[in-house]
């Protein structure tokens, strides 16, 4: 291989990894570093993700929180059982 088909090579290469880099929106700095920059789509659907995950860790909460207190576990039982006692006279 002579030196001119190694530069070849050597461009290819890189030309190759910055077209990955940027098709995945690897961006870099001023300084070198990369950071990653999302398509507003991708930006949008993980706002909802999150959401939705926040809303289920509160459920789960207060899904935990009825299941180990068993005094209140006990108290609701009765409280819905006199609630159908109401409802049939």
């Amino acid at each position: 291989m002579n030196p001119f088909e190694m530069v070849i090579g050597i461009v290819l290469i890189v030309t190759i990894g910055s077209i990955i880099r940027a098709k995945y929106g690897v961006r870099r700095d001023h300084r070198g570093g990369e950071y990653f920059v999302g398509n507003q789509n991708q930006d949008a659907e993980t706002k909802a993700l999150q959401a939705e995950i926040r809303a289920l860790k509160e459920r789960i909460q207060v899904l935990e929180r009825i299941a180990t207190d068993h005094n209140r576990a006990a108290t609701l039982d009765e409280e819905i059982e006199r609630l159908r006692d109401r409802s049939h006279p």
